[in-house]
């Protein structure tokens, strides 16, 4: 039976396996192949590079790329009815049509897949900390070993393709608002140690002042800032309580930080160098902005990229309240810069070797929280009866039908996989797909083995829960 773990229990499990990770040792590799020896990765790989496009906070299946029967709004209306709030649009693909709003992404889908079957996984409360944990790094929290991100793994098997570059960057999300340290659980490489983790780029706009010394701060002061900072991590929690291997892994990642700080590549964050009709295209806010940066850092060769549209409870797709009206607002914040990223990444021949997904931790329902069985009690903050436009939209959490976007490095172009039903429960019927196949997808198109593994704390542990997870081989242009 699941157990319904609340927030606080979810951090007090989580904290505590950060603290264990800090003590590991290091991580030994056990992944072999049939033969019984190490098997490599990045053998007969279809991709070199990973943009994840983040739409935190739980984007609504129905109101984006799986559109249904459209009902507009009516005072007292009987909720129940809407299934879709906007009109549905044709795409470049025949017969398949997305949300009004999303045309631009929707005219470079004969350049991708389209997956409608996602399934998340139930974890009793429908959480985003939760769900966006078992999302990121494939394992149900909480664990008692620090699970990497996903990134990270990618990170830690096959290196950095430049290594002035980090190779995980991740932008956009800033830990200054709500929810801050269950965001921080699975922001990490975990036990793989700090130097497989994320460069975090909180704002895009100011990107250049993430790898650059502060300004008027000549070098021997920066290089006196270093050791001072340095020290104090001697001084951290890290330094009294981390293992070897930790300590190691950190120094590491803090000398390729200042590598990078005094690097050509650096440029790559600076955004003023692009023409101003490009810059224009992109610049819808901090996620637009993001997207723009990730095609230059791709360019710069960058392994794995997080562009997030931010989480922060009840903005953004976190759509509690408003869902309509607020559903707008995210449409034009993420349909330019999306397609031109597509299209500026195929244009240059890099899309063939770059594998882009489109994701959310779940979908959104009118009514139904999370399950089709769900009860009364548990619709709450949703009237039957919409009395008011601001009850108009997908606002409960829901889990049985989800959209995927997937471009680039192998996957097929001009591709749908999986279906979800016309009437409510809106939930897969045809070829569910869960979290671990699309973890295996992805290390199946960067040629990492799906029997990757390291043992840690005397236990095995999989770039999947128990080396488990398949890669959906429909998806790929080669099975």
């Amino acid at each position: 039976m699941k157990r319904n773990w609340n927030r606080r229990e979810f951090i007090r499990q989580t904290g505590a396996s950060m603290l264990a990770a800090m003590a590991a040792g290091a991580p030994v590799a056990s992944m072999l192949n049939g033969c019984g020896k190490p098997a490599k990765a990045g053998g007969n790989a279809s991709a070199d590079t990973v943009i994840l496009l983040w739409m935190a906070g739980g984007m609504a299946h129905t109101e984006t790329f799986d559109p249904k029967r459209y009902t507009p709004y009516e005072k007292d209306m009987e909720g129940n009815r809407v299934l879709s709030t906007f009109q549905s649009l044709p795409t470049k693909l025949d017969g398949i049509h997305f949300s009004e709003g999303l045309q631009s992404i929707g005219d470079v889908m004969d350049k991708g897949t389209l997956i409608r079957s996602y399934v998340a996984a139930d974890l009793g409360h429908i959480l985003h900390s939760r769900h966006q944990y078992h999302w990121h790094t494939c394992y149900e929290p909480p664990q008692t070993v620090a699970a990497p991100h996903i990134g990270s793994w990618i990170a830690k098997e096959l290196g950095p393709k430049n290594p002035v570059i980090p190779a995980f960057i991740d932008i956009g999300q800033r830990f200054t608002v709500g929810e801050a340290e269950e965001l921080k659980a699975f922001h990490t490489a975990g036990f793989l140690g700090n130097e497989f983790g994320p460069f975090f780029i909180p704002d895009p706009s100011q990107g250049l002042e993430s790898v650059r010394p502060p300004v008027g701060m000549d070098s021997k002061r920066f290089e006196k800032r270093n050791q001072l900072y340095n020290e104090l991590i001697g001084k951290s929690p890290m330094g009294e309580f981390g293992s070897d291997y930790q300590k190691e892994s950190l120094r590491r990642s803090m000398e390729q930080a200042y590598m990078l700080l005094n690097s050509p590549e650096a440029k790559a964050f600076d955004l003023s160098q692009e023409p101003k009709e490009i810059y224009d295209i992109y610049n819808t806010g901090r996620f637009g902005l993001g997207c723009l940066m990730a095609r230059r850092l791709t360019e710069q060769g960058a392994r794995f990229i997080s562009v997030t549209t931010e989480y922060e409870p009840f903005m953004g797709f976190d759509t509690h309240e408003n869902g309509h009206t607020r559903m707008v607002g995210m449409k034009k914040m993420i349909d330019g810069p999306v397609a031109q990223l597509i299209k500026d990444l195929d244009k240059t021949g890099r899309l063939d070797r770059t594998l882009i997904i489109l994701a959310s931790e779940f979908s959104r329902d009118m009514m139904v929280e999370g399950r089709p069985d769900a009860t009364v009690k548990e619709q709450v903050n949703q009237p039957d009866i919409l009395s008011d436009m601001k009850f108009y939209g997908m606002h409960r959490h829901f889990t049985d039908g989800c959209s995927i976007l997937m471009f680039g490095g192998g996957i097929k172009r001009g591709y749908v996989y999986g279906k979800t039903a016309d009437e409510r429960p809106c939930k897969s019927i045809e070829n569910p797909v869960k979290i671990d196949q699309i973890h295996q997808t992805i290390y199946h198109a960067l040629g990492i083995p799906e029997e990757t593994q390291y043992e840690i704390e005397a236990r095995p542990f999989y770039t999947t829960p128990d080396g488990k997870g398949k890669p959906v081989m429909d998806l790929l242009i080669k099975a």
